[in-house]
């Protein structure tokens, strides 16, 4: 309700201001207009008096100052014209002094004073000395500040600058900037000071109040830089130590802010660099409550473009020392500031990296020298529990990854890791993903076991759990995309040397084995597949298993993918471990290393026996074993005999009749391999195609006995087909009338009224069909083997089929 009183006063006697000075302010214009001095005097400073007020906050008075202000511009034209008001620029500088009320005096003066500037009847220094001196009569904040504004907006074109109308004859450069240092000075201690022109309860409004007013101020340093005498030395010796101390003695934080900031952003780059031992030496001296961070990450980055701009520059870097004294620099600002929280060292220490990325990229020592300084900061402390903190020194970590988008030039940062070191869990799985994706992105080929050590360790809140007490439960496709992740990281490690690769391999397997059991399914797989890769690149030499002094062999890997392998089980994860040492079984048999290859059949027949209980894995399992059984070549007859027999035996012994018959067929591959020198014994093909038909008998009886029809011939297709196919690779166990009964055995079937009626077995079977007669047309020795084939009979022997079906009468 206060609040609301005073903002309607304030409104109030503004509009009351503006009134009064639009009343003088008609006097004064027709005054002018009667070419009337003495008029025109007394209306322009009783319209300048309505400046003496008080009651107004300074944004409401910047409103009457303007109004004022734009009245003053038509009296100093008129005071340009001598010959209009009849009295010398001298004679009307003194007249205007005897003004009842000061503030009217000093505006009047400094009105005049910009004519007799002009006029250049006296040195510019002189007078220009005469108003900056006048106007410290008034002392009061807010008025003050608009006053010196004024003077600062109404010489500014008027000062002894370099190739100035106004230098010469005493007047330097030197007097200028003497002028605007003394108005910049005494300006900021008017606006210092008006965080106390109120009660402290207001301090939030005053400080606003005093936000706005800021460009008052800092338009005189604006000024400093446009002075074109300014040079280099200058501003080294007498600018930037005189604008500092008035920065560093005026103990405010607003002000010591804003004006580092307009130091920063109106001079030149090359000044900056050449004068960055003293401005970096004012930083400490600044309040603890000054963003300091932000003030030197504006300077860094001003001096990351400078170096940008041009490559010509860069050694003018190296020869100031930028690194050591932006580093040294922001050290004694952490030291100095004792409260600052660990995310504004930090953010200081991602500015100098980002700076140093972009100045020095060959520079790696500067680099991890920043690390190194965050890890002694950071070391006081627990794990990082900030969120804002946190974010920053993610931001420290990506940045060398985004600049170098090479994991191998990171990894030689001593310093890394330990950064990463106090990380939560969280975060620095999130770390360790955007290592990884790096290196997915730039296809970047980590080739030696001291750099995947290194980079294991980084990755280390992936592969194993490094918060124990967690509670929270991680997603479950989260973390299947983590495990991945690492998956694809492991299948890149590469090194053209077998001893090498060999020792990356035993670097992973150490890592990803303390994973837990819940991530060994991820990891294990690729792991196996690089060895594997390996194997087949070291295939055909030999050598002992013993020993680390051993050179990479076959025979050293697959003991080695044993032990991997047999880590599966305490997952569990059977049919995957089954899997895998089929895979090195299949190496192994390549590798010509027949034992080998034998055991590792032997481990994926026990694991089936054993802990494949779900029966569609098993029948996965039991196809998965016949086809690389089939591939074999390395066995002799012993051990293939037993081999063989185990998968014929596991297959008729699956639960549903059907996957047994399939099973069974499919063993017919096991003795017939289709090379020069492959197992060619048509009898024991025939058993096992005759012992499916059985089978695909039975589950055709089983399924009439359960459900009224005896379902679909499909099975008995399926083995029509392997017959065609033995047939057409000459075994002579399978001749055509055998192939002949089938056919008709079929169409008896389905002509059943016991057969449930099925489109795609009747496809199937007329297909099948087709291809007979195809083969019968196409001519040559396979037409003269189909054309054996008689023309489909109407009738089966019963005696033919209990002979093709294996029964006994």
């Amino acid at each position: 309700m206060l609040a609301t009183e005073g903002m309607e006063d304030e409104e109030k006697w503004l509009a009351e201001g503006i009134a009064a000075i639009q009343h003088n302010a008609f006097y004064m214009s027709r005054a002018l207009d009667s070419d009337n001095l003495r008029e025109a005097l007394k209306y322009s400073a009783l319209l300048l008096s309505e400046l003496r007020t008080s009651k107004l906050s300074p944004h409401k008075y910047y409103e009457l100052y303007m109004r004022a202000f734009d009245e003053l511009r038509k009296l100093e034209m008129f005071f340009r014209e001598e010959d209009r008001h009849g009295c010398s620029v001298i004679d009307l500088y003194e007249l205007v002094q005897h003004a009842g009320n000061i503030l009217p005096r000093l505006y009047l003066l400094c009105t005049v004073g910009s004519v007799y500037i002009k006029s250049k009847e006296a040195p510019a220094k002189d007078i220009l000395k005469d108003l900056v001196e006048m106007c410290r009569g008034i002392q009061h904040p807010t008025r003050g500040l608009f006053l010196r504004s004024y003077l600062a907006q109404i010489s500014r074109d008027k000062l002894p600058d370099l190739g100035s109308e106004y230098e010469g004859e005493g007047d330097t450069v030197m007097d200028a900037v003497d002028f605007v240092l003394q108005n910049f000075t005494e300006m900021n201690k008017l606006w210092v000071r008006m965080q106390h022109d109120g009660p402290v309860r207001l301090k939030e409004k005053l400080d606003k109040e005093r936000s706005e007013l800021r460009d008052l101020v800092g338009k005189n340093l604006h000024v400093l830089s446009q002075i074109e005498g300014v040079d280099l030395e200058m501003y080294k010796d007498v600018v930037l130590p005189r604008v500092l101390e008035q920065v560093v003695n005026c103990k405010d934080e607003i002000a010591q802010y804003y004006l580092m900031d307009c130091i920063i952003q109106v001079f030149p780059d090359e000044y900056h660099l050449q004068t960055l031992e003293t401005l970096l030496g004012a930083c400490p001296q600044l309040q603890p409550a000054v963003d300091v961070k932000t003030v030197l990450s504006r300077l860094m980055e001003r001096l990351s473009n400078y170096a940008d701009s041009s490559p010509e520059v860069l050694p003018d870097f190296l020869q100031v020392e930028a690194f050591a004294k932006l580093s040294s620099a922001i050290g004694k600002v952490i030291e100095a500031q004792v409260d600052m929280p660990v995310v504004g060292a930090i953010s200081l220490y991602v500015f100098l990296l980002t700076f140093t990325l972009r100045v020095h990229p060959d520079r790696l020592d500067y680099v991890d020298q920043i690390l190194g300084a965050c890890v002694k900061k950071l070391s006081g402390e627990a794990k990082l529990e900030d969120s804002i903190a946190t974010k920053q020194v993610v931001a420290l970590l990506s940045a060398p990854l985004e600049k170098y988008s090479d994991i191998v030039t990171v990894l030689s940062l001593s310093n890394y890791p330990r950064v990463m070191d106090h990380l939560d869990a969280g975060t620095n799985k999130i770390m360790a993903t955007i290592i990884i994706e790096s290196i997915m992105k730039n296809d970047t080929c980590v080739s030696t076991a001291d750099k995947v050590e290194v980079l294991f360790e980084l990755i280390k809140g992936l592969i194993k759990e490094l918060d124990v007490t967690a509670t929270d439960e991680l997603d479950e496709e989260d973390f299947k995309e983590e495990q991945n992740s690492v998956a694809r990281l492991i299948h890149v490690l590469y090194n053209d040397e077998p001893e090498e690769m060999l020792k990356i391999i035993c670097t992973v397997r150490k890592h990803i084995m303390a994973g837990g059991p819940k991530r060994l399914t991820f990891t294990v797989p690729p792991l196996a597949f690089s060895a594997l890769k390996l194997v087949r690149r070291l295939q055909g030499q030999d050598g002992d298993m013993a020993g680390e002094e051993v050179p990479a062999t076959p025979k050293k890997i697959f003991k080695l993918l044993n032990e991997t392998i047999e880590a599966l089980s305490s997952v569990p994860s059977p049919e995957l471990a089954l899997r895998l040492y089929l895979q090195c079984a299949e190496a192994a048999n390549d590798c010509e290393l027949e034992p080998i290859a034998y055991e590792f059949f032997t481990q994926a027949f026990v694991l089936y026996e054993e802990e494949v209980a779900d029966s569609k894995a098993q029948v996965t399992a039991i196809h998965l074993i016949i086809g690389t059984l089939q591939k074999m070549t390395v066995f002799g007859v012993e051990n293939r005999d037993t081999l063989t027999h185990k998968a014929t035996g596991y297959s008729a012994k699956l639960l549903k009749k059907p996957d047994q018959c399939r099973a069974v067929y499919a063993c017919s591959h096991l003795f017939w391999v289709d090379d020069q020198d492959g197992i060619k014994d048509g009898e024991r093909v025939l058993l096992c195609l005759k012992r499916s038909l059985r089978i695909a008998n039975a589950a055709q009886q089983q399924a009439n006995v359960t459900r009224g029809s005896s379902g679909p011939v499909t099975l008995f297709v399926e083995i029509l087909n392997k017959y065609l196919y033995f047939f057409e690779k000459g075994n002579p166990q399978i001749t055509s009338s055998a192939i002949q009964s089938l056919i008709e055995l079929i169409k008896t079937e389905m002509q059943s009224d016991a057969t449930t009626p099925d489109k795609a077995s009747d496809a199937f079977f007329s297909s099948t069909l087709r291809y007979v007669q195809f083969q019968k047309q196409k001519g040559g020795l396979m037409g003269e083997k189909y054309g054996s084939i008689k023309k489909f009979a109407t009738s089966v022997s019963l005696i033919f089929l209990e002979d093709l079906l294996g029964w006994v009468s």
